[in-house]
């Protein structure tokens, strides 16, 4: 993948001192990554958009602080006024996704479809661990994280633009189970061909612990709609996690939309190796 942007390039600059950083201290870990991600719906539209994303991830945990990084390469077929990470907006760039040739400009149309294919959005975040008591089993996590805009505007992968993220997140473990939550507020890059709004969004879940090397769960997902003429986001996502060697952790999920702005489905899987 070739990488013009700026942007991208101060991205993989972090990656690279994240993982000299986690090398450089012994009571670090360092985790790398890859998984695949496939959703299906309509968004409202009259055609299905299918979305694939293959993500590369590090990660880099010492003391209270962790670190990731995602680089994710995304495959897009259908309406070109469905963006990745965004849902259905209005989108007025001439330059749509797929028509043959680079950079051809084609008619404004709400019925256009096409595929592209590339880098996507390249999404950096760190979290603090607040507070925690392990008595009791509960902490509190504070994560900000840049969403940088290195996925192509005109192919339709991306805005173009960043986004800035900051949670909140809360966990109380009960034995085998745990509770979690959080809330959170996204300002979305608007473009001058797809303006957003600021998002508010919040989440929810129930995990178990099936053994020293297993567990299951599911999460509900809420995001507020990115611009008047869009949906908001719900979304249920079911999960299997598996820690199939000491430094092996494999996971397995599925997802159900329920709204317009999010996908009718979805499945992907993940696998990380900690050291």
């Amino acid at each position: 993948m070739k990488l013009n942007n700026t942007s991208a390039l101060c991205a993989l600059g972090v990656l690279g001192l994240l993982a000299q950083s986690a090398r450089a201290d012994d009571n670090s870990t360092i985790k790398v990554g890859a998984g695949i991600d496939y959703t299906s719906g309509k968004y409202g539209t009259s055609t299905t958009t299918d979305i694939t994303q293959v993500p590369l991830t590090l990660g880099y945990e010492t003391g209270d602080w962790s670190f990731k990084l995602d680089v994710p390469y995304i495959h897009v077929t259908g309406a070109d006024n469905v963006i990745p990470g965004v849902g259905p907006v209005v989108n007025n760039n001439p330059k749509k996704r797929g028509h043959g040739k680079k950079n051809v400009v084609v008619a404004p149309t709400p019925a256009s479809t096409g595929s592209a294919s590339g880098l996507g959005d390249i999404t950096a975040a760190a979290t603090y661990e607040a507070y925690t008591n392990k008595a009791a089993n509960f902490g509190i996590d504070l994560t900000g994280k840049v969403k940088f805009g290195t996925a192509s505007a005109d192919d339709g992968l991306g805005t173009g633009k960043n986004d800035y993220t900051f949670n909140v997140d809360l966990y109380k473990g009960f034995g085998a189970w745990t509770v979690f939550g959080g809330v959170g507020y996204t300002w979305l890059g608007s473009s001058q061909y797809i303006r957003l709004n600021d998002v508010f969004t919040a989440n929810a879940g129930l995990a178990y612990k099936l053994d020293s090397k297993s567990s299951l769960g599911a999460y509900y997902d809420y995001r507020e709609k990115a611009a008047s003429t869009s949906f908001a986001r719900n979304e249920l996502t079911g999960y299997y996690s598996y820690k199939f060697a000491s430094a092996w952790k494999a996971q397995a999920y599925v997802t159900k939309g329920f709204t317009d702005g999010s996908p009718d489905w979805g499945v992907g899987a993940s696998v990380v190796y900690a050291f």
